[in-house]
């Protein structure tokens, strides 16, 4: 478990003590990442899924607590609106047969959050963001009653001098927003893979997560709609940078960073690089002090639990997150956050795959092909991917002049398929099960349909002969009702 937050407030000289906190714990974490042996062992993987649980006329219902005390199964746990619901998947090896054994996770996972979802009159939906969300689903009223959250709406308000959020997002419709709380990040509910890797190897396999995210994200985009508006392909990437952004007027000519964030340059060393960068750009949200001097502990010989880094790291959002766990051991990894949820598990599982295989098969050559691609460029990938999904242009780097090298998304992936098949197999996955998922990208390709397509296509069908609110009222039915056949999103039928 980590820090317990039990207040909404905090005084100055608890920022002052968490920063010399967070000064001890960079320093205890260089001297543990250079201890001999520390974190090396077999890769693993494991997920995160967040889900949206809705009545019966596919309306937002806020029981997330409700429904929590409906199951003892600890892998389900609350999130920051009413009407969210997160599941942690297991954690297990990479060799093997991995997916097969994830995909037992997320069906029983979800399996058992319908049972307990059903006894409160709930459904549970999977998807980047609902498609039917109101404005009045949202507010104050809507956040989810744990003091950590509350404490971080303050302490984002308090950084702002109370000034309200502001979003604007343009597509097809736009949308512009005022708000005063941080019940927005709750409108995105993402599908997120954790990779264990060595210490030695995070440099280049984080490196190599950069490159291939934007990539993955543009045939994986499941998120067209925000309330009510058809805006990007995957609405969440520019909702979720509006939704907590704690910073206010500018006060001085010194820059302001996001808390969600892409990153700021390629990383050069490893992990620690990361961290102390989360230290140094962003300040403290939440002092809540552990009762372990990190420091302390290394001069006992002891493995600290660096439970103020960890805290100050879940306040800044980056899509690809260096983590530390200090458990059985301590290991650190990289989890991937720019993934939605849905639609169906074999499309999540597939979109992993492709993730997964491209960090692996890409960090083999990374090094080569990182001067060839200046690291703002691969930040623009991620907006373009994000907003253009399918249809995205993406500069890739090549090994000779010019580079990078403008690539339509689908012919890029098209080319690195070999390359996420060689990572995998190359990892111990067993051959069999790594065709059987790329080949479901591959298909997805070939039908041009992803799960955002396929979801501005139903609404422009059912918008024909309906007003838009009861369209995406029906799109969410049929959605729902196709994502529980199990069939990949592109074999739904339009009709």
């Amino acid at each position: 478990m980590g820090l317990q937050i039990q207040r909404e407030t905090f005084e100055p000289e608890e920022y002052e003590h968490f920063s010399q906190r967070l000064a001890d714990s960079l320093e205890a974490l260089r001297q543990v990442l250079a201890r001999p042996g520390f974190g090396v062992g077999p890769r693993t993987i494991g997920a995160e899924l967040e889900m949206f649980l809705v009545d019966a006329a596919g309306y937002p219902l806020p029981v997330n607590r409700q429904v929590l005390g409906q199951t003892m199964d600890p892998r389900v746990t609350v999130e920051i609106d009413r009407f969210n619901l997160e599941c942690n998947l297991r954690p297990g090896p990479l060799a093997g047969r991995p997916f097969t054994a994830m995909r037992e996770e997320f069906e029983s996972a979800l399996a058992e959050v319908r049972r307990a979802a059903a006894t409160q009159g709930a459904r549970v939906v999977v998807t980047g963001i609902l498609p039917t969300l109101r404005e009045k689903d949202l507010g104050s009223g809507a956040m989810t009653a744990l003091p950590r959250y509350r404490a971080l709406s303050a302490a984002i308000r308090r950084r702002r001098r109370e000034e309200p959020l502001r979003v604007v997002i343009g597509g097809e419709d736009s949308l512009t927003l005022a708000w005063d709380d941080v019940t927005l990040e709750g409108a995105n509910t993402s599908l997120q893979y954790h990779l264990r890797v060595d210490p030695a190897d995070f440099a280049r396999m984080y490196n190599a997560a950069q490159l291939a995210t934007p990539v993955v994200l543009a045939v994986s985009s499941n998120s067209p709609f925000l309330l009510g508006k058809r805006l990007w392909d995957e609405t969440r990437v520019a909702l979720f940078r509006q939704a907590v952004d704690d910073r206010g007027e500018p006060q001085s000519e010194a820059p302001q960073h996001g808390r969600v964030t892409y990153g700021h340059g390629w990383v050069r060393q490893g992990s620690l690089e990361l961290f102390a960068e989360s230290v140094a750009l962003y300040p403290p949200l939440l002092p809540v002090l552990g009762p372990e001097s990190p420091l302390e502990c290394l001069e006992r010989g002891g493995l600290p639990r660096l439970d103020e880094l960890r805290l100050h790291q879940g306040t800044v959002w980056s899509w690809n997150r260096a983590i530390y766990d200090p458990s059985d051991g301590g290991h650190v990894r990289i989890e991937m956050r720019a993934l939605p949820a849905g639609p169906t598990v074999v499309d999540m599982l597939a979109n992993g795959a492709l993730l997964l295989g491209l960090t692996l098969g890409l960090s083999e050559e990374v090094e080569a092909l990182l001067p060839g691609l200046p690291f703002p460029c691969a930040r623009g990938n991620f907006i373009r991917a994000a907003k253009e999904g399918l249809d995205a242009r993406l500069l890739w780097p090549e090994r000779h002049a010019p580079s990078p090298q403008l690539v339509p998304a689908v012919a890029l992936v098209e080319r690195l398929l070999p390359v996420a098949r060689a990572g995998l197999v190359g990892a111990g996955v067993v051959a069999e099960e790594a065709d059987a998922l790329l080949g479901v990208v591959q298909a997805r390709l070939r039908a041009e349909c992803t799960g955002a397509r396929w979801q501005r296509k139903m609404l422009a069908r059912l918008e024909a002969h309906m007003p838009r609110a009861d369209a995406l009222a029906a799109l969410l039915e049929r959605y729902m009702l196709l994502a529980a056949s199990g069939r990949p999103v592109h074999e739904w039928p339009l009709e």
